[in-house]
């Protein structure tokens, strides 16, 4: 995004400081630490050092300190006597140190925090590298990671000036903003000047539909089926074309990475195309070259052809990969069935299609995805559809999945429409003039009508699903939709883009209604003129196609869109 330019586009913030400033604490912490012998990664298994004192960096998870506890208590049995100190990042639980003292260890240990909130992961994309927020939040109901969240915007407020207002929706984002608040009064006041504007708190809950449906950007393709972690990808020899796997950063230092990252795949090989020809014209200028010519083209231009050529082939070989495992699992008839249930239409057929999907046994998770999505979309599944659906899963699946359908029921992905009361007094009467069959088919047919699904009016209400049968030119998108090749406008951006416009919520009472509300919008004390810079926090994570979705919105009002993830 970086380097994606438009007229009086803002400047982004150095994120470098945010690695400075964990890099610093991380250096005193570990200063107390002397004669490091050797470095471990966490692996859960038994560890074999001659120190006399052992550091442990890691997550505050459960798992990992009834482990080192272990260590520990294996030392004690072996009569062997150690130093231990455990860095809990980003910080620590007391459920941790509880679980130091059931084990009977806990003063054997001593105990610190290293606070690296943040990961910045490119010049618009930062992290808290949480992976576990969703489910420990939305599922477990567990809100340990609120305050976590409330010390990062902390951390950027007290570095980067403060925010002029924050937006936000969903019961997470408002315990973030109360979190975040708290530690602002208890803290120190700075005044500096301001380089974000505003800032938006969404969480994941609040638009499922899109993190499920297929990704046809470049970066977000890479992400589904290389995945994409802390930043960077491992290319296996599919797409190396030798015996070995390479480790890739994808950032917009990548040249050729950040000129196809936001594109939709069906453009990317014509530009890999053109990008490969530029390159041989490049390499072409060294013949008639005089002795001094070649010397200023060694020293000034051929190291960085070599690098874009190394990073061209890889992204020509991920962009064929790509294809070959898309043309094998028949990716343009997944994309059909999404679009049509976004659509709402031919929905019967597109249960045939994910029966045929399971039963052929394609892929386990698009399966699960493709079931999530027709729930959503459809408010629930008529009985009788949950039932064989579910049924047909777990015989091609095996039965241990049934505590998967019972997580996605709980979090409200995959659910059983349950008929109302008017419907049942509805049935008993058309009970009394018709027979039993014939109820049987009315009865579905008014459970279809019985719960208005909620995505059918927010897609109508926000204009989120195109008119079908407008013709939609993907090398120059008009809108967000372009992300998921015309057919839809993720919700999340939506939101954003509707409430930044009305500068509030004012006006959008119904959508927020039928979002379960837990809206806010907070003026800041001291209002300033800060850049054009938005903050939105994805409390729960976000997609790849978000974010290109956001770059685009940017690029369109000439305003940064700064993505925090889970």
């Amino acid at each position: 995004m970086a380097h994606t330019e438009w007229k009086d586009a803002p400047g982004l913030p150095d994120f470098s400081l945010l690695k400075r400033l964990a890099r610093d604490q991380l250096i005193f912490l570990l200063e107390q630490q002397h004669e490091v012998d050797k470095l471990y990664k966490v692996e859960l298994k038994p560890i074999v050092s001659s120190s006399d004192q052992l550091c442990f960096l890691i997550r505050p998870r459960i798992q990992t300190v009834k482990w080192i506890s272990d260590l520990v208590n294996a030392d004690k049995v072996a009569g062997r006597f150690r130093r231990y100190k455990i860095i809990f990042t980003p910080q620590k639980f007391y459920a941790c140190e509880t679980v130091l003292e059931e084990q009977g260890v806990y003063g054997d240990v001593t105990t610190d925090e290293w606070n690296f909130y943040i990961l910045p992961l490119d010049d618009d994309i930062l992290s808290l590298e949480l992976p576990e927020f969703f489910r420990d939040n939305f599922l477990e109901g567990d809100q340990r990671w609120v305050t976590t969240a409330g010390s990062a915007l902390r951390l950027l407020q007290s570095v980067y000036g403060s925010f002029s207002k924050v937006y936000g929706i969903g019961r997470c984002a408002k315990m973030v903003y109360e979190s975040w608040r708290e530690l602002m009064e208890d803290g120190e006041q700075r005044t500096r000047q301001p380089e974000f504007a505003k800032v938006f708190l969404v969480d994941r809950d609040v638009d499922f539909v899109t993190p499920l449906c297929s990704q046809v950007v470049y970066e977000g393709l890479v992400d589904d089926l290389f995945r994409i972690k802390c930043g960077s990808v491992e290319f296996g020899p599919d797409v190396t074309s030798s015996d070995k796997s390479i480790k890739v950063m994808l950032n917009s230092q990548d040249k050729v990475f950040s000129e196809i990252r936001n594109e939709h795949f069906s453009n990317v090989f014509g530009f890999l195309s053109q990008k490969a020809k530029n390159l041989q014209t490049a390499y072409d200028k060294r013949r008639g070259m005089d002795i001094q010519q070649m010397k200023a083209f060694v020293a000034d231009e051929l190291k960085g052809l070599k690098q874009e050529h190394r990073l061209l082939s890889l992204h020509i070989g991920a962009s064929e990969s790509m294809m070959k495992k898309k043309t094998k699992q028949d990716f343009q008839e997944l994309l059909k069935t999404e679009h049509s249930l976004l659509e709402g239409f031919e929905i019967r057929e597109c249960i045939t299609y994910i029966e045929e999907h399971i039963n052929r046994q394609v892929s386990m998770i698009d399966s699960l995805r493709l079931l999530c999505l027709l729930s959503i979309t459809e408010n629930g599944l008529l009985s009788k559809d949950y039932r064989s659906l579910k049924a047909q899963y777990l015989q091609s699946y095996g039965i241990e999945h049934l505590l998967t359908f019972a997580n996605l029921r709980q979090l409200g992905l995959l659910e059983e429409q349950q008929a109302g009361e008017t419907l049942t007094v509805m049935e008993s009467k058309v009970g009394k003039l018709v027979n039993d069959k014939t109820v049987g088919k009315l009865t579905d047919a008014f459970s279809s009508l019985a719960k208005k699904s909620n995505f059918r009016a927010l897609s109508k209400r926000l204009a989120l699903v195109p008119k079908s049968g407008e013709e939609y030119d993907l090398r120059v998108p008009r809108d967000m939709a372009y992300v998921f090749s015309g057919a839809y406008i993720p919700l999340s951006c939506k939101l954003i883009e509707q409430v930044l416009e009305r500068d509030g919520w004012t006006g959008m009472e119904e959508v927020t209604r039928m979002l379960n509300g837990q809206e806010f919008a907070v003026t800041a004390r001291n209002k300033t003129d800060a850049q054009r810079i938005v903050l939105v926090m994805f409390l729960g994570g976000c997609t790849f196609s978000e974010i290109s979705a956001l770059r685009f919105l940017g690029k369109e009002r000439g305003t940064y869109y700064l993505k925090q993830m889970e």
